[in-house]
């Protein structure tokens, strides 16, 4: 019988295989740089990632399931609004990126460093050098005037600007040695602000920041937020029952029983003063 092929096997072989891969070997280069192209522009670009982020609390019947696999990108320099009714989980999810608290399934990076990976430690270095909070209630020392407040925070940051410039950059460099009684409640609230951002960090989280406060002070609040956000390229992500703020944010994240269910760009945010509450 006839053989199939008239040249010897390894010829075959030799003539197959440089054709072969030669003709592939761009496309897997391609593909492989694309790959690592799109992790490293992915990791300049988005403050933070989580995938399939989860946390229960309690155990058996008791178990509240407080996020649900959330997956969310925010990108750096971003003003993110998370929305949803008490329980919904935004809290939690900020707890979890703040390094506050940790998850019970999935991962979360702020960078590219995972957040759920890290240890006690690392996360308390975490907090100190790169997130700043801002709470509903001031928290302020009244013993204290608005500088040594904001100071408790700059002697043990690495690379904090002066009390001076960041009460200054709130709209109370004319109130400086003012002890906490002596100010109004949107005067401690920027104090608030000045302790947060003294330190210069990344990211701030502010947990319901205008919640305490009337709808002018509330505005004039958000207003200093937009500010630190424009001048000092910090990200932001507030948490808020009012709606009417979404309006100020790149990005509007809508949040029920522990998960996302909306997530809204917003291309042209406005100031805040024009926030109709």
């Amino acid at each position: 019988m006839q053989q199939i092929s008239s040249f010897p096997r390894n010829q075959a072989r030799r003539s197959w295989f440089p054709i072969g891969y030669r003709s592939l070997k761009p496309a897997i280069a391609w593909l492989i740089s694309s790959v690592m192209s799109d992790s490293r522009e992915k990791a300049e670009t988005a403050a933070f990632r989580t995938r399939n982020l989860s946390k229960v609390y309690g155990t058996g019947r008791s178990a509240v399931r407080a996020l649900r696999g959330v997956d969310l990108e925010i990108g750096r320099g971003e003003i993110v609004v998370l929305l949803g009714p008490s329980g919904s989980g935004k809290s939690t999810l900020l707890n979890i990126l703040g390094g506050l608290d940790r998850a019970s399934e999935g991962d979360a990076w702020f960078d590219t460093q995972c957040l759920t990976s890290m240890n006690d430690r690392d996360l308390t270095r975490y907090r100190r050098n790169h997130v700043g909070f801002v709470f509903q209630f001031y928290n302020l020392m009244p013993s204290l005037t608005a500088r040594e407040n904001v100071e408790l925070v700059t002697e043990i940051a690495e690379n904090p600007i002066t009390a001076d410039k960041a009460l200054g950059v709130v709209g109370l460099g004319q109130r400086l040695d003012h002890f906490p009684a002596q100010l109004s409640g949107g005067e401690q609230q920027r104090v608030a602000i000045a302790r947060a951002i003294a330190k210069q960090p990344e990211v701030l989280f502010c947990d319901e920041p205008t919640g305490a406060l009337d709808s002018s002070t509330g505005r004039a609040i958000l207003r200093v937020l937009q500010d630190v956000n424009k001048k000092l390229g910090t990200t932001v992500l507030i948490i808020t029952h009012a709606a009417a703020t979404a309006a100020m944010a790149h990005r509007v994240i809508n949040f029920a029983d522990g998960a996302i269910q909306d997530v809204h760009l917003n291309k042209t945010p406005i100031d805040a003063e024009g926030i109709e509450w």
